[in-house]
């Protein structure tokens, strides 16, 4: 059996919500291969670097972000032989949900950073990443079903209104709003009032919460075949 000798690289999948859409993290590659085509940020894994050292690095130098900024987590790993023009090349992909934040800052091997819509950027990546990003953002979706990490699209103190924005984006259908109110405050530790309100629309009072204590929600809030979201 012949030895491969191959590198290993990480990919970051970064999504936020912003102008009420689902946006990704990208960078203009400034260097060949696939010079001057958008891709996901990451780079090659360090000798002396552990897989999340390198990935909260990579976040860090190519978009001055900071993993502590939002939920941040292992996505997939990705081998096919061929994927990169360099070489044999394996990447272990990260996904983090961050709320909205500013435009990001280039690092020294690219041309350009920036937010763009998930739904406009489909095909168009370098590398396999529009793999790589599509599995991310079903990794979100599935998440919102199980998990309240939708919290990590909102600041720290938000209505339901908010919250349900953030199902209504990264699922792309329209929730009823009564029926969303009764299944986020009925799930044990989901969110917990925040003791203040905030005047929203037509003038009216609603009420802050605060993400609770749960790590997975119970009941969980399951997708529901729905009008699709505009």
């Amino acid at each position: 059996m012949t030895r491969t000798e191959f590198s290993v690289t990480v990919d970051l999948v970064l999504l936020t919500i912003r102008q009420a859409a689902l946006q990704v993290m990208l960078v203009r590659r400034g260097i060949p291969p696939h010079q001057d085509r958008w891709a996901l940020p990451g780079g090659f894994v360090l000798g002396d670097e552990d897989l999340g050292d390198a990935a909260a690095r990579e976040l860090r130098e190519e978009t001055g972000l900071d993993p502590r900024d939002g939920h941040f987590e292992q996505l997939a790993t990705y081998g096919r032989p061929g994927r990169d023009p360099r070489g044999r090349v394996v990447t272990v992909a990260y996904l983090a949900l961050l709320p909205d934040l500013p435009t990001p800052v280039a690092g020294s091997d690219a041309a350009g950073a920036a937010w763009r819509p998930v739904d406009e950027v489909r095909g168009e990546l370098a590398f396999d990443h529009d793999q790589i990003l599509a599995d991310g953002v079903e990794r979100a979706r599935s998440k919102l079903e199980y998990t309240p990490l939708a919290t990590a699209f909102c600041p720290p103190e938000f209505t339901v209104a908010d919250l349900r924005a953030v199902y209504e984006t990264v699922w792309r259908t329209r929730l009823d709003p009564r029926n969303f109110h009764r299944k986020v405050t009925s799930a044990d530790g989901f969110v917990e009032s925040a003791g203040g309100t905030v005047i929203r629309d037509r003038g009216r009072p609603a009420q802050l919460f605060r993400r609770g204590p749960a790590t997975t929600l119970h009941p969980p809030l399951l997708r529901e075949p729905s009008r699709p979201a505009e």
